[in-house]
């Protein structure tokens, strides 16, 4: 018999799991390329991160000197460490990619016009923490109505093939 675990405020996240995730990206860009990148965080960002505490709906990434940067992420302080252990919540953070995808990430961004938005956080199955990232291009208004247009029609054929069966 399968019991029902209901999740403690508490408990930390572990290996595979979404620690957060960014939907307003999916209605305000066309996602082109995703990429999968490291983060280079500090012992109280991950304790943080472990923890839920993180927001990444008004982050976006640029390009300084050949590296690309995390700006405007929040990662809540750790109440448990001292004052001194503390990081400034909304630091930049360098992204660790391999080379090439950085090539291409900066190519597509000075000649295309295209951005690069954070999907969302997660640690993968060795528990690093892991960012994923999307080459997007930004919808105007009539493309957004049209999506929830689409994705309203395919609830309702879906309710009536369900109801016919």
């Amino acid at each position: 018999m399968a019991t029902n675990k209901k999740k403690n405020k508490n408990e930390l996240i572990g290996a595979n799991q979404t620690v957060v995730e960014n939907r307003r990206a999916r209605r305000e860009y066309h996602l082109e390329e995703t990429f999968t990148a490291g983060l280079a965080l500090t012992g109280t960002e991950v304790k943080s991160l472990r923890k839920g505490q993180c927001s990444i709906n008004e982050a976006y990434c640029l390009d300084e000197g050949n590296e690309i940067w995390l700006h405007n992420a929040h990662i809540a302080e750790y109440m448990q460490a001292g004052k001194h252990l503390q990081h400034d919540p909304k630091r930049d953070r360098k992204l660790l990619l391999h080379r090439r995808e950085i090539n291409k990430l900066i190519g597509s961004i000075t000649r295309s016009g295209y951005t690069v938005v954070p999907l969302r956080v997660f640690f993968d199955k060795r528990g690093l923490a892991k960012i994923e990232i999307a080459l997007a291009k930004g919808k105007k208004d009539f493309d957004k109505r049209e999506t929830e247009k689409k994705r309203d029609w395919d609830r309702q054929k879906g309710r009536i093939l369900r109801d016919k069966a």
